[in-house]
Parts: structure tokens; C-alpha cells; sequence
């Protein structure tokens, strides 16, 4: 069933890489590839579910241009360095050959009743930077999601 899945998601981000120019491609591709290996991380189903989400937005942010040069163990590490960021609320850095980059926590707050907190991840690739901002919520079960 999950090879299914899988091979279907990929399929799909191919079809529409298909239909884009090349650094759109990368940015789609990147996406679907950083969501699936996101999804294998955590614990329960809230957290494979947030961390698969978190690894789309990575690999949307690293599949452009610049981010055709990380590799798996660079998404992980990038998803890692996200994680501490949501749950312990300080910076967090990672680093590989080929690029670094880092998490900082920005701005803490309710919305509702719900925890969330603001981050900026920048990554380095040949010394240039690519940077994002984001935001995560703390689910009721205590995972965190990505929902900006």
C-alpha cells in the first residue's frame, strides 16, 4: 500500500515537473521528494503527518536552483534542525560537504488556544544563501505541524 502511495506521488510530481520550466521542475520535484522522506520521521501519525508536510516545504525550498545540490541526508538534517526550533524554541544549526544552514526561532504565540512559533531557515550552498520563513503549531497530542 505505501509503495503504491509512493510511486503515485511520485508519478504525479513528474507529470507536473513535466509541465514547468526547469527550476519550476526542481521546486515540484523537490517538494514531493522532500514530503516523502519527512513522512519517515516521528513518532505517531501526527508527527510522520507534520514531519512530511515540513518535508515538502524544505524540498520546495531546496528543489529551486540552488537547492538541486542537497541530498537526502541534507533534507533530513534540514527537517532535524526544524524540529528543534518547533519544539525547543532555540536555533539550530546543520551541516554537511556540500552546504550548511540553520534555524532560528522567531516570534511565539497563541492563535486560539493553539501554541505555534515563527522560524527562518536559511541554507548555504556554494556560500549563497536561500532563505524561508515559517511558522509550526503545536498540535493537542504534543507533535508539531507546519502550517505556514
Amino acid at each position: 500500500m505505501r509503495l503504491r502511495l509512493v510511486a503515485a506521488t511520485v508519478l504525479i510530481g513528474l507529470t507536473v515537473a513535466g509541465c514547468e520550466t526547469r527550476e519550476q521542475s526542481g521546486t515540484a520535484i523537490g517538494a514531493v521528494a522532500g514530503g516523502l522522506i519527512g513522512s519517515q520521521f516521528g513518532g505517531g501519525p501526527g508527527e510522520r503527518l507534520a514531519a512530511g508536510i515540513a518535508g515538502a516545504a524544505i524540498g520546495g525550498l531546496i528543489g529551486n536552483a540552488i537547492g538541486r545540490d542537497l541530498d537526502a541526508q541534507d533534507r533530513q538534517r534540514a527537517y532535524a534542525a526544524e524540529r528543534v526550533v518547533w519544539v525547543e524554541g532555540r536555533r539550530s544549526e546543520w551541516r554537511s560537504e556540500k552546504a550548511y544552514g540553520y534555524v532560528e526561532p522567531g516570534r511565539t504565540y497563541y492563535r486560539g488556544a493553539v501554541y505555534c512559533r515563527e522560524y527562518t531557515h536559511t541554507i548555504y550552498i556554494g556560500g549563497r544563501p536561500q532563505t524561508a520563513v515559517g511558522t509550526a503549531c503545536r498540535n493537542p497530542d504534543g507533535s508539531w505541524s507546519q502550517v505556514g
